[in-house]
Protein backbone atom coordinates (compact mmCIF):
# COMPACT_ATOMS: atom_id res chain seq x y z
CA UNK A 1 0.00 0.00 0.00
CA UNK A 2 1.56 3.14 -1.01
CA UNK A 3 -0.10 5.05 2.09
CA UNK A 4 1.90 8.24 1.19
CA UNK A 5 -0.30 8.60 -2.85
CA UNK A 6 -3.40 7.71 -0.60
CA UNK A 7 -3.39 10.50 1.71
CA UNK A 8 -1.81 12.82 -1.04
CA UNK A 9 -5.41 12.76 -3.44
CA UNK A 10 -7.36 12.82 0.19
CA UNK A 11 -5.39 15.77 0.78
CA UNK A 12 -5.82 17.75 -2.20
CA UNK A 13 -9.90 16.80 -1.46
CA UNK A 14 -9.92 18.52 1.82
CA UNK A 15 -8.78 21.46 0.20
CA UNK A 16 -11.04 21.42 -2.91
CA UNK A 17 -14.06 20.74 0.02
CA UNK A 18 -12.62 23.80 1.77
CA UNK A 19 -12.91 26.15 -1.05
CA UNK A 20 -16.89 24.26 -1.92
CA UNK A 21 -17.79 25.77 1.86
CA UNK A 22 -17.19 29.52 0.63
CA UNK A 23 -20.49 28.97 -1.92
CA UNK A 24 -22.95 29.16 0.49
CA UNK A 25 -21.48 32.04 2.33
CA UNK A 26 -23.08 34.75 -0.44
CA UNK A 27 -26.72 33.13 0.78
CA UNK A 28 -25.61 33.50 4.50
CA UNK A 29 -25.04 37.19 4.27
CA UNK A 30 -27.66 37.70 1.56
CA UNK A 31 -30.49 36.21 3.85
CA UNK A 32 -28.48 37.98 7.17
CA UNK A 33 -28.16 34.03 8.86
CA UNK A 34 -25.46 33.29 11.22
CA UNK A 35 -23.77 30.53 9.87
CA UNK A 36 -20.89 32.67 7.43
CA UNK A 37 -18.17 32.41 10.57
CA UNK A 38 -18.72 28.42 11.30
CA UNK A 39 -18.72 28.11 7.35
CA UNK A 40 -15.43 30.12 6.99
CA UNK A 41 -13.71 28.15 10.10
CA UNK A 42 -14.94 24.73 8.94
CA UNK A 43 -13.18 26.16 5.83
CA UNK A 44 -10.00 27.12 7.32
CA UNK A 45 -9.60 24.23 9.12
CA UNK A 46 -10.13 21.97 6.58
CA UNK A 47 -7.02 23.78 3.96
CA UNK A 48 -4.97 23.91 7.00
CA UNK A 49 -5.33 19.90 7.38
CA UNK A 50 -5.61 19.19 4.08
CA UNK A 51 -2.55 21.46 2.90
CA UNK A 52 -0.55 19.64 5.22
CA UNK A 53 -1.16 16.23 4.28
CA UNK A 54 -0.63 17.55 0.59
CA UNK A 55 2.77 19.30 0.90
CA UNK A 56 4.36 16.48 2.97
CA UNK A 57 3.33 13.26 0.84
CA UNK A 58 4.58 12.64 -3.00
CA UNK A 59 2.00 10.80 -5.35
CA UNK A 60 2.86 7.75 -7.08
CA UNK A 61 1.36 8.27 -10.94
CA UNK A 62 1.56 4.24 -11.20
CA UNK A 63 -1.18 3.34 -8.60
CA UNK A 64 -2.47 0.09 -8.30
CA UNK A 65 -6.16 -1.44 -7.40
CA UNK A 66 -5.31 -1.47 -4.22
CA UNK A 67 -4.52 2.44 -3.78
CA UNK A 68 -7.45 3.07 -5.80
CA UNK A 69 -10.02 1.45 -3.29
CA UNK A 70 -8.52 2.92 -0.53
CA UNK A 71 -8.54 6.60 -2.03
CA UNK A 72 -11.96 6.12 -3.24
CA UNK A 73 -13.36 4.70 0.47
CA UNK A 74 -11.31 6.90 2.69
CA UNK A 75 -11.92 10.13 0.50
CA UNK A 76 -16.11 9.74 1.14
CA UNK A 77 -15.30 9.09 4.98
CA UNK A 78 -13.07 11.81 5.03
CA UNK A 79 -15.17 14.51 3.26
CA UNK A 80 -18.11 13.47 5.38
CA UNK A 81 -16.10 13.97 8.51
CA UNK A 82 -14.79 17.76 7.45
CA UNK A 83 -18.00 18.43 5.99
CA UNK A 84 -19.92 18.00 9.21
CA UNK A 85 -17.97 20.84 10.82
CA UNK A 86 -20.32 23.82 9.62
CA UNK A 87 -23.14 21.72 11.52
CA UNK A 88 -21.07 21.07 14.37
CA UNK A 89 -19.71 24.70 14.95
CA UNK A 90 -22.79 27.03 14.03
CA UNK A 91 -24.61 24.45 16.58
CA UNK A 92 -27.18 23.69 14.38
CA UNK A 93 -26.56 19.91 14.55
CA UNK A 94 -24.21 20.01 17.95
CA UNK A 95 -23.90 15.70 17.87
CA UNK A 96 -20.85 14.69 16.15
CA UNK A 97 -23.21 11.63 15.65
CA UNK A 98 -25.88 13.54 13.81
CA UNK A 99 -23.99 15.72 11.83
CA UNK A 100 -21.98 12.99 9.98
CA UNK A 101 -24.89 10.95 9.42
CA UNK A 102 -26.38 14.39 7.92
CA UNK A 103 -23.40 14.71 5.74
CA UNK A 104 -22.38 11.50 4.88
CA UNK A 105 -26.36 10.98 3.87
CA UNK A 106 -25.98 14.57 1.81
CA UNK A 107 -22.38 13.43 0.04
CA UNK A 108 -23.82 9.91 -0.48
CA UNK A 109 -27.00 11.37 -2.08
CA UNK A 110 -29.02 8.85 0.22
CA UNK A 111 -31.03 12.07 1.63
CA UNK A 112 -32.03 10.53 5.18
CA UNK A 113 -32.41 13.14 7.33
CA UNK A 114 -32.30 13.72 11.14
CA UNK A 115 -33.51 17.35 11.03
CA UNK A 116 -37.14 17.77 12.82
CA UNK A 117 -37.03 21.08 11.25
CA UNK A 118 -35.49 21.23 7.76
CA UNK A 119 -36.83 24.63 7.18
CA UNK A 120 -35.57 25.91 10.14
CA UNK A 121 -31.95 25.76 9.24
CA UNK A 122 -30.07 28.55 8.43
CA UNK A 123 -29.87 29.65 4.92
CA UNK A 124 -26.27 29.05 4.11
CA UNK A 125 -25.96 25.40 5.93
CA UNK A 126 -29.41 24.54 3.42
CA UNK A 127 -27.06 25.38 0.93
CA UNK A 128 -24.46 23.59 1.87
CA UNK A 129 -26.57 20.71 2.83
CA UNK A 130 -27.91 20.80 -1.00
CA UNK A 131 -24.30 21.28 -2.18
CA UNK A 132 -23.44 18.12 -0.62
CA UNK A 133 -25.62 16.60 -2.87
CA UNK A 134 -24.19 18.04 -6.22
CA UNK A 135 -20.62 16.97 -5.25
CA UNK A 136 -21.51 13.46 -4.46
CA UNK A 137 -23.96 12.70 -7.01
CA UNK A 138 -21.61 12.37 -10.20
CA UNK A 139 -18.88 11.48 -7.98
CA UNK A 140 -16.23 12.73 -5.93
CA UNK A 141 -13.44 11.03 -7.11
CA UNK A 142 -15.02 11.87 -10.96
CA UNK A 143 -14.84 15.23 -10.76
CA UNK A 144 -11.25 15.27 -9.50
CA UNK A 145 -10.57 13.36 -12.47
CA UNK A 146 -11.51 16.37 -14.44
CA UNK A 147 -9.49 18.51 -12.35
CA UNK A 148 -6.08 17.02 -11.67
CA UNK A 149 -3.71 16.57 -14.49
CA UNK A 150 -1.25 15.09 -12.04
CA UNK A 151 -3.45 11.85 -11.94
CA UNK A 152 -2.64 10.52 -15.19
CA UNK A 153 -2.74 6.54 -16.02
CA UNK A 154 -3.90 5.91 -12.73
CA UNK A 155 -7.02 7.93 -12.77
CA UNK A 156 -8.23 4.78 -14.39
CA UNK A 157 -7.90 2.74 -10.94
CA UNK A 158 -9.93 5.50 -9.48
CA UNK A 159 -12.85 5.70 -11.96
CA UNK A 160 -13.73 2.07 -11.61
CA UNK A 161 -14.07 2.46 -8.39
CA UNK A 162 -16.39 5.05 -7.64
CA UNK A 163 -18.52 5.06 -11.01
CA UNK A 164 -21.25 3.24 -10.41
CA UNK A 165 -22.76 0.31 -12.82
CA UNK A 166 -21.33 -3.42 -13.82
CA UNK A 167 -19.78 -1.78 -17.07
CA UNK A 168 -17.26 0.90 -16.62
CA UNK A 169 -18.27 3.35 -20.06
CA UNK A 170 -15.86 5.22 -21.00
CA UNK A 171 -16.56 8.29 -23.82
CA UNK A 172 -12.93 8.70 -24.36
CA UNK A 173 -9.97 7.03 -24.71
CA UNK A 174 -8.56 9.39 -21.99
CA UNK A 175 -10.64 8.62 -18.72
CA UNK A 176 -9.68 12.61 -17.45
CA UNK A 177 -11.73 13.80 -20.72
CA UNK A 178 -14.39 11.10 -20.15
CA UNK A 179 -14.97 12.94 -16.33
CA UNK A 180 -14.99 16.10 -18.23
CA UNK A 181 -17.66 15.37 -20.74
CA UNK A 182 -19.66 13.70 -17.87
CA UNK A 183 -19.72 16.92 -15.23
CA UNK A 184 -19.95 18.72 -18.48
CA UNK A 185 -23.53 17.53 -18.84
CA UNK A 186 -24.19 17.61 -15.14
CA UNK A 187 -23.69 21.02 -14.62
CA UNK A 188 -25.75 21.95 -17.96
CA UNK A 189 -28.47 19.93 -16.66
CA UNK A 190 -28.38 21.51 -13.49
CA UNK A 191 -28.15 25.31 -14.97
CA UNK A 192 -31.43 24.31 -17.14
CA UNK A 193 -33.58 22.85 -14.24
CA UNK A 194 -32.42 26.17 -12.29
CA UNK A 195 -33.70 28.13 -14.87
CA UNK A 196 -36.49 26.47 -15.19
CA UNK A 197 -37.34 26.14 -11.49
CA UNK A 198 -36.96 29.86 -11.16
CA UNK A 199 -39.71 30.28 -14.13
CA UNK A 200 -41.76 28.32 -12.15
CA UNK A 201 -41.72 30.46 -9.30
CA UNK A 202 -39.26 29.59 -6.89
CA UNK A 203 -36.17 31.77 -6.12
CA UNK A 204 -32.72 31.18 -7.19
CA UNK A 205 -31.92 29.67 -3.45
CA UNK A 206 -34.66 27.04 -4.09
CA UNK A 207 -34.38 26.43 -7.31
CA UNK A 208 -30.50 25.97 -6.81
CA UNK A 209 -30.65 24.10 -4.16
CA UNK A 210 -33.61 21.56 -5.54
CA UNK A 211 -31.31 21.43 -8.66
CA UNK A 212 -28.92 19.76 -6.60
CA UNK A 213 -31.49 17.52 -5.09
CA UNK A 214 -33.04 16.63 -8.17
CA UNK A 215 -29.87 16.05 -10.67
CA UNK A 216 -27.88 14.18 -8.13
CA UNK A 217 -30.44 12.17 -6.99
CA UNK A 218 -30.72 12.91 -3.10
CA UNK A 219 -33.91 14.56 -2.28
CA UNK A 220 -32.34 16.95 0.08
CA UNK A 221 -35.28 20.06 0.28
CA UNK A 222 -35.34 23.40 1.39
CA UNK A 223 -39.06 22.92 2.79
CA UNK A 224 -40.16 20.45 5.11
CA UNK A 225 -43.17 19.25 3.17
CA UNK A 226 -40.14 18.43 0.42
CA UNK A 227 -41.58 19.72 -2.89
CA UNK A 228 -45.19 18.78 -2.24
CA UNK A 229 -45.16 22.17 -0.32
CA UNK A 230 -44.93 24.42 -3.00
CA UNK A 231 -47.98 23.07 -4.71
CA UNK A 232 -47.16 23.62 -8.13
CA UNK A 233 -48.06 21.42 -10.85
CA UNK A 234 -45.29 22.93 -13.08
CA UNK A 235 -42.81 22.60 -10.53
CA UNK A 236 -44.06 18.62 -10.11
CA UNK A 237 -43.74 18.15 -13.86
CA UNK A 238 -40.16 19.78 -14.10
CA UNK A 239 -38.84 17.71 -11.32
CA UNK A 240 -39.76 14.68 -12.61
CA UNK A 241 -38.08 15.44 -16.21
CA UNK A 242 -34.87 15.95 -14.48
CA UNK A 243 -35.30 13.18 -12.25
CA UNK A 244 -35.79 10.98 -15.39
CA UNK A 245 -32.25 12.43 -16.83
CA UNK A 246 -30.69 12.18 -13.70
CA UNK A 247 -31.70 8.44 -13.43
CA UNK A 248 -30.60 7.73 -16.70
CA UNK A 249 -27.46 6.37 -18.13
CA UNK A 250 -25.31 10.06 -18.32
CA UNK A 251 -23.50 8.59 -21.43
CA UNK A 252 -26.86 8.40 -23.62
CA UNK A 253 -27.09 12.01 -22.77
CA UNK A 254 -23.92 13.16 -24.49
CA UNK A 255 -24.57 10.74 -27.47
CA UNK A 256 -28.03 12.82 -27.41
CA UNK A 257 -26.31 15.80 -26.87
CA UNK A 258 -24.26 15.11 -30.02
CA UNK A 259 -26.57 14.53 -32.54
CA UNK A 260 -27.15 10.96 -31.77
CA UNK A 261 -31.18 11.36 -30.82
CA UNK A 262 -32.03 7.55 -31.30
CA UNK A 263 -29.00 6.30 -28.90
CA UNK A 264 -32.06 6.23 -25.69
CA UNK A 265 -34.55 3.91 -27.90
CA UNK A 266 -31.62 1.97 -28.87
CA UNK A 267 -30.52 1.49 -25.16
CA UNK A 268 -32.15 -1.92 -23.78
CA UNK A 269 -32.05 -0.72 -19.96
CA UNK A 270 -33.10 2.80 -20.75
CA UNK A 271 -36.17 0.96 -22.19
CA UNK A 272 -36.66 -0.99 -19.33
CA UNK A 273 -36.18 1.55 -17.20
CA UNK A 274 -39.57 3.48 -18.63
CA UNK A 275 -41.50 0.16 -18.82
CA UNK A 276 -40.58 0.17 -15.21
CA UNK A 277 -41.70 3.42 -14.25
CA UNK A 278 -44.82 2.60 -16.57
CA UNK A 279 -46.33 -0.55 -14.76
CA UNK A 280 -45.26 0.81 -11.43
CA UNK A 281 -47.50 3.71 -12.27
CA UNK A 282 -50.29 1.64 -13.57
CA UNK A 283 -50.36 -0.75 -10.84
CA UNK A 284 -50.44 2.18 -8.06
CA UNK A 285 -52.55 3.93 -9.78
CA UNK A 286 -55.39 1.73 -9.10
CA UNK A 287 -55.68 2.38 -5.86
CA UNK A 288 -54.32 6.47 -5.75
CA UNK A 289 -57.14 7.67 -8.53
CA UNK A 290 -60.01 5.40 -7.18
CA UNK A 291 -59.06 5.88 -2.99
CA UNK A 292 -56.91 8.83 -2.29
CA UNK A 293 -57.98 11.63 -5.53
CA UNK A 294 -61.01 13.06 -6.75
CA UNK A 295 -58.90 14.64 -9.15
CA UNK A 296 -57.56 12.05 -11.60
CA UNK A 297 -54.54 14.43 -12.94
CA UNK A 298 -53.23 15.48 -9.94
CA UNK A 299 -53.70 11.86 -8.47
CA UNK A 300 -51.67 10.37 -11.39
CA UNK A 301 -49.37 13.22 -11.64
CA UNK A 302 -48.44 12.58 -7.60
CA UNK A 303 -48.53 8.78 -8.12
CA UNK A 304 -45.93 9.00 -11.59
CA UNK A 305 -43.62 11.69 -9.02
CA UNK A 306 -43.38 8.64 -6.14
CA UNK A 307 -42.39 6.47 -8.59
CA UNK A 308 -39.98 8.02 -10.52
CA UNK A 309 -38.45 9.58 -7.38
CA UNK A 310 -37.99 6.26 -5.77
CA UNK A 311 -37.16 4.45 -8.80
CA UNK A 312 -34.44 6.63 -9.72
CA UNK A 313 -33.29 6.83 -5.61
CA UNK A 314 -33.99 10.90 -5.85
CA UNK A 315 -36.69 10.69 -2.50
CA UNK A 316 -38.18 13.56 -2.94
CA UNK A 317 -41.79 13.70 -2.09
CA UNK A 318 -45.28 15.60 -3.11
CA UNK A 319 -47.40 12.54 -1.34
CA UNK A 320 -47.09 10.33 2.31
CA UNK A 321 -47.24 7.07 0.24
CA UNK A 322 -47.78 5.68 3.08
CA UNK A 323 -51.42 5.93 3.51
CA UNK A 324 -51.71 4.82 0.09
CA UNK A 325 -52.88 0.44 0.11
CA UNK A 326 -49.91 -1.74 1.13
CA UNK A 327 -49.95 -3.13 -2.10
CA UNK A 328 -48.78 0.58 -3.66
CA UNK A 329 -46.16 0.39 -0.62
CA UNK A 330 -45.16 -2.68 -1.51
CA UNK A 331 -44.39 -2.07 -5.41
CA UNK A 332 -42.55 1.05 -4.33
CA UNK A 333 -40.25 -1.23 -1.74
CA UNK A 334 -39.38 -3.49 -5.02
CA UNK A 335 -38.55 -0.43 -6.50
CA UNK A 336 -36.24 1.00 -4.03
CA UNK A 337 -33.92 -2.18 -4.66
CA UNK A 338 -33.85 -1.40 -8.32
CA UNK A 339 -32.54 1.56 -8.78
CA UNK A 340 -31.76 4.07 -11.57
CA UNK A 341 -29.62 3.09 -14.59
CA UNK A 342 -26.07 2.20 -14.85
CA UNK A 343 -23.84 5.29 -15.30
CA UNK A 344 -26.54 7.60 -13.76
CA UNK A 345 -26.39 9.22 -10.14
CA UNK A 346 -29.14 7.07 -9.40
CA UNK A 347 -28.44 4.20 -6.39
CA UNK A 348 -30.08 0.77 -6.06
CA UNK A 349 -28.77 -2.46 -7.62
CA UNK A 350 -29.12 -1.38 -10.87
CA UNK A 351 -31.78 -1.72 -13.84
CA UNK A 352 -28.70 -3.36 -15.91
CA UNK A 353 -27.76 -5.31 -13.17
CA UNK A 354 -31.31 -6.34 -12.61
CA UNK A 355 -31.40 -7.02 -16.33
CA UNK A 356 -28.87 -9.60 -16.48
CA UNK A 357 -30.21 -11.27 -13.80
CA UNK A 358 -33.66 -12.02 -15.39
CA UNK A 359 -31.47 -13.26 -18.77
CA UNK A 360 -29.50 -15.04 -16.84
CA UNK A 361 -32.32 -17.08 -14.91
CA UNK A 362 -34.35 -18.05 -18.43
CA UNK A 363 -30.64 -18.82 -19.93
CA UNK A 364 -30.26 -21.44 -17.30
CA UNK A 365 -33.78 -23.01 -17.56
CA UNK A 366 -33.08 -23.24 -20.95
CA UNK A 367 -29.76 -25.11 -20.62
CA UNK A 368 -31.48 -27.62 -18.00
CA UNK A 369 -34.04 -27.94 -21.22
CA UNK A 370 -31.16 -28.56 -23.80
CA UNK A 371 -27.50 -29.47 -21.72
CA UNK A 372 -25.80 -28.90 -24.69
CA UNK A 373 -27.25 -25.95 -25.86
CA UNK A 374 -25.16 -22.27 -25.60
CA UNK A 375 -27.27 -20.02 -24.62
CA UNK A 376 -25.90 -16.46 -24.31
CA UNK A 377 -27.10 -13.98 -22.20
CA UNK A 378 -28.31 -10.93 -24.01
CA UNK A 379 -28.68 -7.70 -23.12
CA UNK A 380 -30.41 -6.04 -26.71
CA UNK A 381 -28.76 -7.90 -29.21
CA UNK A 382 -25.55 -7.78 -27.18
CA UNK A 383 -24.12 -10.27 -25.70
CA UNK A 384 -22.77 -10.40 -22.25
CA UNK A 385 -19.70 -12.00 -20.96
CA UNK A 386 -19.93 -14.53 -18.63
CA UNK A 387 -17.53 -13.16 -15.95
CA UNK A 388 -19.92 -10.01 -15.95
CA UNK A 389 -22.64 -12.15 -15.06
CA UNK A 390 -21.02 -13.72 -12.38
CA UNK A 391 -19.81 -10.68 -11.13
CA UNK A 392 -23.31 -9.50 -11.37
CA UNK A 393 -24.75 -12.50 -9.80
CA UNK A 394 -22.07 -11.64 -6.78
CA UNK A 395 -23.19 -8.61 -6.36
CA UNK A 396 -26.55 -9.48 -5.97
CA UNK A 397 -25.81 -12.19 -3.73
CA UNK A 398 -23.98 -9.62 -1.71
CA UNK A 399 -26.41 -7.05 -1.58
CA UNK A 400 -28.80 -8.97 -0.66
CA UNK A 401 -26.52 -10.34 2.28
CA UNK A 402 -26.02 -7.08 3.95
CA UNK A 403 -29.60 -5.95 3.58
CA UNK A 404 -30.48 -8.56 5.36
CA UNK A 405 -27.68 -8.48 8.05
CA UNK A 406 -28.19 -4.68 7.86
CA UNK A 407 -32.86 -5.77 9.00
CA UNK A 408 -31.04 -8.04 11.81
CA UNK A 409 -28.80 -5.17 13.52
CA UNK A 410 -32.22 -2.41 12.91
CA UNK A 411 -34.43 -5.03 14.91
CA UNK A 412 -31.49 -6.07 17.32
CA UNK A 413 -31.29 -2.14 18.42
CA UNK A 414 -35.51 -2.29 19.31
CA UNK A 415 -36.42 -1.25 15.54
CA UNK A 416 -40.28 -2.37 14.55
CA UNK A 417 -40.07 -4.69 11.53
CA UNK A 418 -41.25 -1.98 9.17
CA UNK A 419 -38.75 1.04 10.57
CA UNK A 420 -36.01 -1.88 10.16
CA UNK A 421 -37.10 -2.90 6.45
CA UNK A 422 -37.61 0.52 5.34
CA UNK A 423 -33.95 2.24 6.89
CA UNK A 424 -31.97 -0.53 5.68
CA UNK A 425 -33.71 -0.70 1.70
CA UNK A 426 -33.36 3.21 1.85
CA UNK A 427 -30.40 3.40 3.05
CA UNK A 428 -28.30 1.01 1.43
CA UNK A 429 -30.15 2.04 -2.02
CA UNK A 430 -29.50 5.87 -1.18
CA UNK A 431 -33.31 6.81 -1.37
CA UNK A 432 -33.70 8.73 2.13
CA UNK A 433 -37.42 8.18 2.86
CA UNK A 434 -38.23 4.41 3.49
CA UNK A 435 -41.26 2.84 5.63
CA UNK A 436 -42.84 3.06 9.27
CA UNK A 437 -41.49 5.51 11.34
CA UNK A 438 -38.90 6.69 8.66
CA UNK A 439 -41.19 7.36 6.47
CA UNK A 440 -41.59 10.07 3.76
CA UNK A 441 -42.90 12.44 6.44
CA UNK A 442 -40.50 11.16 9.27
CA UNK A 443 -36.85 11.10 10.02
CA UNK A 444 -34.02 9.39 11.45
CA UNK A 445 -33.82 11.90 14.23
CA UNK A 446 -34.87 8.48 16.67
CA UNK A 447 -32.57 6.00 15.38
CA UNK A 448 -30.24 5.24 18.18
CA UNK A 449 -26.29 6.27 17.82
CA UNK A 450 -25.07 2.99 16.84
CA UNK A 451 -27.64 2.27 14.32
CA UNK A 452 -26.84 6.02 12.85
CA UNK A 453 -23.12 5.04 12.19
CA UNK A 454 -24.65 1.89 10.78
CA UNK A 455 -26.93 3.58 8.57
CA UNK A 456 -23.69 5.84 7.53
CA UNK A 457 -21.94 2.47 6.13
CA UNK A 458 -25.10 0.78 4.54
CA UNK A 459 -25.02 4.86 2.78
CA UNK A 460 -21.19 4.61 1.67
CA UNK A 461 -21.78 1.13 0.53
CA UNK A 462 -24.71 1.33 -1.14
CA UNK A 463 -23.11 4.48 -3.14
CA UNK A 464 -19.40 2.56 -3.75
CA UNK A 465 -21.23 -0.26 -4.76
CA UNK A 466 -20.35 -2.30 -2.26
CA UNK A 467 -17.46 -3.87 -2.98
CA UNK A 468 -14.95 -0.98 -3.22
CA UNK A 469 -15.65 -0.97 0.44
CA UNK A 470 -16.00 -4.55 1.20
CA UNK A 471 -12.46 -5.41 0.07
CA UNK A 472 -10.76 -3.17 2.71
CA UNK A 473 -12.38 -5.67 5.49
CA UNK A 474 -10.87 -8.50 3.51
CA UNK A 475 -7.20 -9.58 5.17
CA UNK A 476 -5.80 -10.28 2.00
CA UNK A 477 -5.94 -6.51 1.34
CA UNK A 478 -3.44 -5.63 3.23
CA UNK A 479 -0.93 -8.13 2.88
CA UNK A 480 2.25 -7.44 0.78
Amino acid sequence: MRVGSVIHIISFLLMFLAATMLLPIPFSLFYHANDAVPLLLSAAITLIIGFLGFRFTEFDRDLRPKEGFAIVTFSWIGLSAFGCLPFILSGAIPSVTDAFFETMSGFSTTGATILTDVAGLSHGLLFWRSLTHWIGGMGIIVLSLAILPFLGVGGMQLFKAEVPGPVTDRLTPRIMETAKILWGVYVLFTAVQTALLMFAGMNLFDALCHAFGTLATGGYSTRNGSVGEFNSAFIDWITIAFMLLAGTNFSLHYRFLRGDFKAYFRNAEFLLFLSLIGLATVLISADTLIVHYEDGVHGFRDTLFQVVSILTTTGFGTADYENWAFSSQFVLFILMFIGGCAGSTGGGIKIMRVHVLVKFVFSEITRLIHPHAVVPVRVGPHPIDREIVAKVVGFFIMFVMIFVFGVFVMTFLGLDMATSFGATAACLSNIGPGLGAVGPTDNYAHIPAFGKWFLCLLMLLGRLEIYTVIILFSPSYWKK
